[in-house]
């Protein structure tokens, strides 16, 4: 009987050796079944980023290609706008105006000289400024002040 139950402990012992181990087997068995799910997530973001950049990139696209459509279409207008004022213009007949305001606008300056000339010589004949003198004395006498007395003491 003693024997029997060594032999009963003996296998019970290694009946749970061998559930520890198909424990430890199972725990690496989860580890690399949920590590396989872990890569396998990673990569299915990775790839939800690539996939959110290229949609930007389609939508700046076509930003791009209707910004570049506005502008044909501006473009387009701007060139009819610019064929219909050219032809309104008459090229010739603006050059013959600006060519005839430059020809008025140097004879105007030419008069306008004379006329400075004129008025310069007319106004500093030499006879005004003696007269000019006299006045200013005059009324610096009548209110008393001397100019010639007041500049020596200063002096």
């Amino acid at each position: 009987m003693r024997e029997q139950n060594r032999n009963l402990r003996r296998a019970q012992r290694d009946v749970e050796k061998d559930r520890r181990a198909l424990e430890r087997q199972e725990k690496q068995l989860v580890l690399t079944v949920l590590a396989k799910n872990l890569v396998t997530v990673r990569k299915q973001k990775a790839r939800t980023y690539t996939a959110a950049s290229k949609i930007t990139s389609v939508g700046n696209q076509t930003k791009a290609m209707h910004s570049s459509a506005k502008l044909a279409n501006t473009m387009a207008n701007t060139t009819k706008t610019m064929v219909s004022a050219n032809k309104d213009l008459n090229p010739q007949g603006i050059a013959r105006t600006m060519h005839e305001f430059e020809k008025e606008s140097m004879k105007m300056g030419m008069a306008e000289e004379i006329v400075d000339d004129t008025l310069n010589s007319v106004l500093t004949e030499s006879g005004d400024e003696e007269e000019e003198d006299a006045v200013v004395n005059q009324v610096l006498d009548e209110i008393g002040i001397e100019i010639s007395g007041k500049l020596k003491s200063v002096v």
